[in-house]
Order: C-alpha cells, then sequence, then structure tokens
C-alpha cells in the first residue's frame, strides 16, 4: 500500500483528466512511433526505435505513479474545515520573525502545491511545522539554510 496522498475534489479530477489522457491518447502515439520505426529496418541501428522506446518507457513509469497516486488519494471534506488550528486547505498568514516578512500559504497535498499560487505542500517542512499550531503560535522551522521561525498571523478558509 502506498502513502495517502491528500486532495480536493478538484485536484483529484484534474489528476485522473491527466491519468486519461497519457492513456488514451499519449501511449497510442508512442505506440505508433514504435511501430513505425520498426518498420524502417534494422533496430540495432535505429535511434528513432530507441528513442520511441524510451519515451515508452517513461509514459509507463509516470502512468503507474499516477495510478498510485489515484488509488491512494483522499478527498478533503471542505465542509468539515475550521480554522481553530492548521489543517490541509487552511491558509495561514506567517510572520518571519527575523526579517518581518509576512506570507500567506493554503496548505495542499503534494500534488497540488504551487508555490507562485500561494500553494504550500503539507509535507514540506514549513508545511509540517504549521500542522495543528493556532492563531499566535511561534514556530521554529528547521529549512536547509537553518532555523526559521514564524508567528502564525491568521488562519482562514
Amino acid at each position: 500500500m502506498g502513502n495517502i496522498h491528500y486532495l480536493t475534489a478538484e485536484g483529484l479530477d484534474k489528476l485522473k483528466a491527466e491519468l486519461a489522457h497519457m492513456i488514451s491518447v499519449e501511449r497510442p502515439a508512442i505506440s505508433k512511433a514504435i511501430a513505425e520505426a520498426r518498420d524502417k529496418g534494422d533496430l540495432s541501428e535505429n535511434a528513432e526505435y530507441d528513442a520511441a522506446r524510451e519515451a515508452q518507457g517513461l509514459l509507463e513509469l509516470k502512468i503507474s505513479q499516477m495510478q498510485n497516486l489515484v488509488a491512494n488519494a483522499r478527498v478533503i471534506d471542505e465542509s468539515k474545515l475550521n480554522t481553530d488550528h492548521v489543517q490541509m486547505l487552511n491558509k495561514v498568514k506567517i510572520k518571519n520573525l527575523k526579517t518581518g516578512a509576512v506570507m500567506q500559504y493554503t496548505l495542499t497535498g503534494e500534488s497540488e502545491a504551487n508555490i507562485k499560487e500561494g500553494k504550500l505542500a503539507a509535507t514540506t517542512p514549513i508545511g509540517r511545522a504549521l500542522m495543528g499550531k493556532q492563531k499566535g503560535d511561534v514556530v521554529d522551522v528547521q529549512v536547509p539554510s537553518g532555523m526559521l521561525k514564524f508567528e502564525i498571523l491568521e488562519i482562514s478558509l
């Protein structure tokens, strides 16, 4: 059994659509490319054939990983979310106590994380440190560059 992956309903739908596209569009296209390269003759010196086989291997690996993600996905019930303490899908406004910088992140599952959109994976060092904490708490976070201190200013939905 794989690790549980927490997703929103929207995130799971997006993942399923991407998986379906890989299986129904990309897989047949690679099979066709392999067949065309095979028809060109000697496979020992056929770079097209080798490239198509490598692409097929990478695609099958990606399909397998996505199938694992979907199989182990748990959709977060957004109706049960609250702001008493930090949990998945909460928006958390934090202040770096050393620099004074204020940041806001939404805690998500790994597959939905996108730092440019302010979506932080709950499995990151900062995400793990914030989980379960309350407004006003100060958390210490060990990151590659050293120890950071954050104060939780606000928790919202």
